[in-house]
C-alpha cells in the first residue's frame, strides 16, 4: 500500500467510507498515518474494510476536512468534534476547534459574571500558626483573642486582577441571606452524617475546598475546613477581605454570619464608626462565636464564646442579632441561643424537633407529634425564668401529622397590630396545609385554611410568598405551584388558590453535602423567587429556574471549569439598587459571583406579559402555550453530558415516607 492514489476503504461504527490513502496521511503523525503504516494492528470486516470504532457521523466532518482542507460547522457539536479530532491525531483541525470553543468561554465570564475571590495562597491547617483550642473562656477575651485580620485584598472592580494571584488548578487540571426571613430544610440529619471525614480525603485539595457560603447584607463569610474567610463589598473597593477566623482543630460543620451596620457607614466605603460582624462556628456539638471590630485599624476580633448545645449542631443562624443552635436528634432534640443583650446561652430540650423557619423575631419550630411551636425573640430577655426558653406551642395538625417543612408569610399590616400571619406548612405523608390568623381568629390561634394533598412522598420544603404557594418533596425535588389570592394583602379565598404549575428540580447530591447545595427556593416573599438546580455532585454547570413555574432564568457556568462544591444565594444593597447574587464555592477553593438581577427582573416581566394578555383575553397564552421564557431544567442531551460524570449506583434514592418515631433526611 505504498502507492497515495491507492483507495483505502474504511468501515467507522457500521458506516462505510471510502478515501484515498493521501487524503488520510497528509498530515503528518496522526492516527491514521500510524494504522496504515502498520504501527497500530487492524481490525477488517467481512468485506475487508478496516473497522474503526468511533462515530460516523463525525469522522465525515473530519474526512471532509482531509479532503478540502476546509470545514462547516453549522450545526456541530464544536466539544465533541474537537474530541474525536484529538482521539485520531488531526492537529490543524484540532487547533482550529480549540479557538471556536475559546471564543464561547473566557475566564472573565459572561455578562452575569459579577466577581472572583481567589482561593487563600496558603490554606491553614490544624496545630498551626492560630491554632484555637477548645478550653477557652465564655467570656469576652481581651487581649488574647485580638489580632489582625487577614490582609485586604481587593478582588473586585479593583485593578489589582487576583486571578492570577495565588490561582490553584481548576478540578479538570487535577483530575439568602434574607432580611428577617429565612428558609430552611428539615431537620433531623443526625444518622446521615457524624461530622467525620474519611482519612483519604484531608488532603490539600479537600482543605482548600469551599465548605460553606453564608452573607448578610454586603459580607460574606466563606469556610473552608479548619478556618472562615470575611469579605466585604463596597461600591469603590469591591470585594476585600476584612477578617479570618482562627483555625479549628476539628471540621467546620456549620457557620452563621450577622452584620450590624451602624453609624454613617456608606455603600462607598466611607467609614465613621463602621461595621460590627458576629461570626458563629460549629464542630460537632461545640459552638464558638466571635465578634469582630472592623471600624478600628487592625480589625479586632474577640471571641465570646464557646458553647456547648449537647448534641451535633444541625442548623446555626441568626434570629437578628441572637445566634440559634438547633439539632432534630428525635427525643435528644435541643435548641440553644445566645442573647446579645444578656450575654447568656440558655439550652432547652425540644422533642422531635424536624424543621424551622424564622420571620421577624420569631423562630417557629415544627415537630414530628404534629405541632408548631415559636419562640419570639423580642421577648426573650423580659420572660427569662428558670433557664427556660419559653417555647410556646402555637398549632397542632389535626392529623399530628409530623411537620417537616414550614413558611411563616407575615402581611404588610403585621407591622400594625401584629396579629396578621400565615403559616405553610407540609408533612411526613405529602399533605401541604395554610393556616392564618387574622384579627377575627385572634384569641383562638391559627385557623385551619386550606389543605393540598397532591405529594405521595414527604414534603421538604415549603414556601408561602405573596404572590406564590411552593411546596417541594422528596421525590426527585418535585415542585407543585399554586397562585395565592389576596385581598387587601389577606389571602383569600376567592377566586382562591389555583393550581400553577409541576416540575422536578433533580438533585443527586449526597446527604452530607445537601445543607449548603440547598436547591431554595430562594428570594424575598414580594418578589419573584427562584431555585438553583444543581444536578450531580461534582459539576460546574447550575440552572436558574423561576420558583413559580420551573422556567429556565439562565444557566450558570464556572468560569476556570473547576466543580462547585456549595452556593447560596444572597441580596447585596448597592448605591442604585439591591443586586440578587449567586455565589458560588469552587472545590479549588474559588468563590465566583453572578449577577441574576438582570435575567429575573426579564423573566418576571415576561410572565407577566403572559398574565396580562390572559387577562386580557389576548393570544398570549395560557399554561400550555410557548411561553417567551425558556424551559426549565437541562434538556435531555444537557442531562446526559451531566451524568456521564455521575455514577448512579452511588447517588441518593428518592426518601420514602418514613416512621412517625424517625426524623426524615432532608
Amino acid at each position: 500500500m505504498s502507492n497515495y492514489q491507492e483507495i483505502v476503504n474504511l468501515n467507522i461504527g457500521g458506516t462505510r467510507f471510502a478515501t484515498s490513502w493521501h487524503t488520510l496521511t497528509w498530515v503528518p503523525d496522526t492516527f491514521f498515518t500510524a494504522l496504515l503504516s502498520g504501527r497500530i494492528p487492524t481490525v477488517r470486516d467481512e468485506t475487508g474494510a478496516i473497522f474503526i470504532d468511533r462515530d460516523p457521523n463525525l469522522f465525515g466532518l473530519i474526512l471532509n476536512f482531509l479532503r478540502t482542507r476546509d470545514i462547516d460547522l453549522t450545526n456541530v457539536n464544536i466539544r465533541a468534534l474537537r474530541h474525536e479530532c484529538d482521539y485520531f491525531g488531526i492537529t490543524p483541525l484540532s487547533r482550529r476547534l480549540a479557538l471556536c470553543d475559546e471564543m464561547n468561554h473566557s475566564s472573565c465570564g459572561d455578562v452575569l459574571f459579577y466577581g472572583y475571590l481567589p482561593p487563600p495562597l496558603n490554606g491553614p491547617l490544624p496545630n498551626s500558626n492560630g491554632r484555637n483550642g477548645s478550653n477557652v473562656s465564655r467570656k469576652n477575651s481581651t487581649a488574647s483573642n485580638t489580632d489582625v485580620a487577614a490582609n485586604r485584598t481587593h478582588s473586585r472592580n479593583s485593578s489589582l486582577d487576583l486571578r492570577t494571584v495565588g490561582r490553584i488548578p481548576s478540578q479538570d487540571q487535577l483530575s439568602r441571606c434574607g432580611r428577617g426571613h429565612s428558609r430552611a430544610a428539615s431537620l433531623g440529619n443526625t444518622d446521615s452524617h457524624k461530622g467525620l471525614r474519611p482519612q483519604e480525603t484531608n488532603t490539600w485539595q479537600e482543605n482548600v475546598k469551599v465548605q460553606i457560603i453564608k452573607a448578610h447584607h454586603n459580607w460574606v463569610a466563606v469556610a473552608y475546613t479548619h478556618f472562615v474567610t470575611g469579605y466585604r463589598l463596597t461600591d469603590s473597593c469591591g470585594w476585600y477581605v476584612v477578617f479570618q477566623s482562627p483555625v479549628q482543630d476539628s471540621v467546620i460543620e456549620r457557620i452563621a454570619l450577622n452584620a450590624k451596620t451602624g453609624g454613617s457607614a456608606t455603600s462607598s466605603g466611607n467609614n465613621t464608626t463602621g461595621t460590627d460582624v458576629m461570626l458563629g462556628i460549629a464542630s460537632g456539638p461545640l459552638v464558638r462565636l466571635w465578634a469582630f471590630s472592623t471600624h478600628t485599624e487592625p480589625v479586632r476580633r474577640t471571641l465570646i464564646g464557646t458553647f456547648n448545645l449537647g448534641v451535633r449542631v444541625e442548623h446555626l443562624l441568626f434570629v437578628g442579632p441572637q445566634l440559634v443552635a438547633l439539632s432534630g436528634a428525635g427525643s435528644r432534640s435541643k435548641a440553644g441561643v445566645w442573647h446579645t443583650s444578656t450575654q447568656h446561652w440558655q439550652t432547652q430540650d425540644v422533642a422531635h424537633l424536624t424543621t424551622y423557619d424564622t420571620a421577624g423575631s420569631f423562630l417557629l419550630l415544627g415537630t414530628a407529634t404534629g405541632a408548631i411551636n415559636y419562640i419570639d425573640m423580642q421577648k426573650f430577655p423580659l420572660r427569662m425564668k428558670d433557664n427556660d426558653l419559653l417555647v410556646t406551642q402555637l398549632y397542632k395538625d389535626p392529623n399530628q401529622e409530623p411537620i417537616t417543612a414550614i413558611s411563616v408569610y407575615l402581611t404588610p399590616k403585621t407591622n400594625l397590630c401584629g396579629n396578621w400571619i400565615e403559616i405553610a406548612y407540609g408533612t411526613r405523608y405529602g399533605s401541604v396545609r395554610v393556616i392564618v390568623q387574622h384579627p377575627e381568629t385572634v384569641g383562638h390561634g391559627p385557623q385551619l385554611f386550606q389543605t393540598f394533598t397532591v405529594h405521595q412522598s414527604p414534603v421538604t420544603k415549603v414556601s408561602l410568598s405573596e404572590n406564590y404557594l411552593i411546596s417541594v418533596c422528596s421525590e426527585y425535588n418535585h415542585v407543585r405551584s399554586w397562585r395565592v389570592t389576596r385581598f387587601r394583602g389577606m389571602i383569600s379565598t376567592q377566586p382562591g388558590t389555583t393550581p400553577k404549575a409541576a416540575f422536578k428540580v433533580l438533585a443527586l447530591e449526597a446527604p452530607t453535602a445537601q445543607p449548603h447545595n440547598d436547591c431554595g427556593p430562594y428570594g424575598e416573599q414580594d418578589e419573584e423567587q427562584i431555585f438553583i438546580q444543581k444536578v450531580v455532585p461534582d459539576t460546574d454547570t447550575l440552572y436558574v429556574r423561576l420558583a413559580s413555574n420551573g422556567k429556565r432564568v439562565c444557566t450558570i457556568r464556572s468560569v476556570d471549569g473547576s466543580a462547585v462544591s456549595c452556593f447560596v444565594v444572597a441580596e447585596c444593597e448597592g448605591a442604585l439598587r439591591p443586586r440578587r447574587l449567586l455565589l458560588c464555592g469552587h472545590r479549588s477553593g474559588a468563590t465566583q459571583m453572578w449577577d441574576l438581577t438582570g435575567p429575573i427582573d426579564k423573566a418576571a416581566k415576561a410572565l407577566q406579559a403572559v398574565a396580562s394578555a390572559t387577562t386580557s383575553g389576548g393570544s398570549g397564552g395560557g399554561e400550555g402555550e410557548e411561553s417567551p421564557v425558556p424551559d426549565g431544567g437541562p434538556s435531555p442531551d444537557e442531562l446526559v453530558r451531566l451524568l456521564t460524570a455521575c455514577d448512579l449506583d452511588a447517588s441518593p434514592a428518592p426518601v420514602l415516607p418514613q416512621s412517625p418515631n424517625r426524623p426524615i433526611q432532608p
